[in-house]
């Protein structure tokens, strides 16, 4: 669901789709020789931190150059847990103002970001920050949707799997007279593309994770618009990725250092959802793989060129988001390295420096059998005490509970590849999709336990990297608008592989 910056080579701290590390900057061919072609930027929105990377692409090869990360950290006021968004888009025209310093060559500029949350504007004015979707709130607005709309209807038209965070129940807990008052819903990519063009749009891949976008027209469904009560004014009108969101308004390009630039500079629509980007940009060459979208989030599927709206997968909890150049990612969500990152950051509170790469050497020597846990239980959801609620549901379920904290991270990781080879296996039985190969991409590929043990349990080689999956496809999207690079996913996923060779784990016996 969402990208974020990954920890320390080996670790993966933080997650989401696509994360980076301090790798982030990988190497085109040559070790950072000089590309032929251009340069763009691409804004990368994490559920943890942001950043701004410089994309140098042309036809021999990939480079990504960061230009400046910062934190984005949720603030929790008297109503709720919010996003710092003023904070986030300050420090996203810091790092365009270093972008243009550093390249008044400049092509373009894209934005992509998690995924469900948005912000309910009137006029130029947003009515209050956007939610944080691991506020509880989202609960609420599920039976007021469900009683509107049962989920097997809404199923059929948007074909989005049930999650408490989708932006439809979001809104359904939205107070009436907020929503009568609005006069538009922007999800935040969107939102950072009005503040820098003025220009509404709503970018299609991340639209489709709403709730309201129709799954075979992929337009929005006025029908269950309509059904649910919702104002249709809200939805701006949809753009594909490749298309030109608007020109940088002129107080922007000044503030930027942009003004002086011969022709005005762009800003592009990508797949904005930043798991679209970063499956876009998996290193395949050849069609019969699946991927994993490893980080905060583990979005765990394959790519099909049609939906799958059946009963069973409705049942299984599989859902249809769009993709780059119309394909569809039909995958499930699954929990992800935000099991690893909150223990950690629990037994930082003590007071101790944990070291990621030694805890996990730890883990990868603990030889006992542990606990293999359901990742998906409601209680992991929110922040708090990992260990301890793992430690409960190991009680709950009479299995042993982890003594140590190698045996905790081992548990967890065990318990991530068990979760990613069931999600798969149905993915292929739903699809009908032979898988040989699975890719992982994103802050868990630089997890090797992770990646050693998702071989072992699904018994397929695993192919991990690049970590900056979500910015490469960003910034490949934005290559190939104004014409830096030319071709079909195919040839753009040869490019990729060229640029940044995966890590191949083959399975254990």
């Amino acid at each position: 669901m969402s990208a974020e910056v990954a920890g320390p080579p080996g670790g993966g701290t933080a997650p989401g789709g696509g994360g980076g590390g301090a790798a982030a900057g990988g190497a085109a061919p040559g070790g950072g020789a000089a590309l032929t072609g251009g340069v763009v930027a691409a804004i990368d929105l994490g559920a943890t931190s942001g950043r701004v990377m410089l994309g140098y692409v042309g036809p021999d090869g990939i480079r990504l150059e960061p230009v400046a990360r910062f934190p984005n950290t949720p603030v929790r006021t008297i109503d709720g847990l919010h996003w710092n968004i003023l904070e986030l888009y300050r420090n996203v025209l810091t790092g365009l103002a270093e972008a243009v310093r550093r390249e008044p060559t400049l092509a373009s500029i894209a934005v992509d970001s998690w995924a469900v949350d948005y912000a309910l504007l009137r006029g130029d004015r947003m009515l209050g920050n956007p939610f944080h979707y691991r506020d509880d709130r989202t609960a609420r607005g599920v039976d007021a949707i469900h009683h509107a709309v049962p989920f097997a209807e809404l199923y059929r038209a948007s074909g989005l799997q049930f999650l408490t965070i989708n932006t439809v129940y979001q809104l359904g807990a939205e107070p009436r007279d907020i929503l009568d008052q609005a006069d538009a819903l922007l999800l935040i990519p969107d939102l950072i593309g009005y503040w820098l063009t003025g220009e509404r749009r709503a970018e299609r891949t991340n639209a489709s994770t709403t709730g309201l976008l129709n799954v075979q027209t992929r337009e929005w469904d006025d029908t269950l618009v309509a059904a649910l009560g919702l104002p249709r004014a809200l939805f701006p009108a949809l753009i594909e990725p490749g298309e030109t969101v608007g020109q940088l308004l002129p107080a922007v390009a000044e503030e930027i250092g942009a003004a002086h630039l011969t022709r005005p500079l762009p800003v592009t629509a990508i797949g904005s959802h930043d798991t679209a980007s970063a499956v876009m940009a998996v290193p395949a060459v050849d069609d019969d793989f699946a991927y994993i979208s490893s980080g905060t989030w583990s979005l765990v599927g394959v790519e099909l060129e049609h939906p799958v709206v059946s009963e069973e997968s409705r049942a299984a909890n599989f859902t249809n988001e769009g993709g780059v150049d119309g394909r569809v990612r039909f995958l499930q969500n699954v929990s992800g390295l935000w099991l690893l990152s909150e223990s950690v950051r629990t037994w930082e509170r003590s007071g101790e420096v944990i070291d990621l790469p030694s805890l996990l050497a730890d883990a990868a020597a603990v030889a006992a059998p542990v606990a293999v846990f359901e990742v998906g239980d409601a209680r992991f959801v929110a922040p708090g005490d990992m260990p301890a609620r793992i430690a409960a549901w190991c009680r709950d379920h009479d299995q042993p509970v982890p003594t140590s904290r190698a045996e905790v991270v081992r548990s967890i990781l065990e318990s991530l590849a068990e979760a990613y080879s069931s999600s798969l296996a149905t993915a292929a039985e739903l699809s009908g999709k032979i898988i040989r190969t699975i890719h992982i991409v994103g802050g868990g590929s630089q997890n090797a336990l992770l990646c050693q043990l998702t071989a072992d349990r699904t018994g397929l080689p695993v192919l991990a990297g690049p970590v900056e999956a979500t910015a490469i496809g960003n910034v490949l999207t934005q290559a190939r608008a104004v014409g830096l690079v030319s071709g079909d996913l195919a040839a753009l996923r040869a490019l990729v592989a060229a640029s940044f060779p995966p890590v191949r784990y083959e399975p254990a016996g």
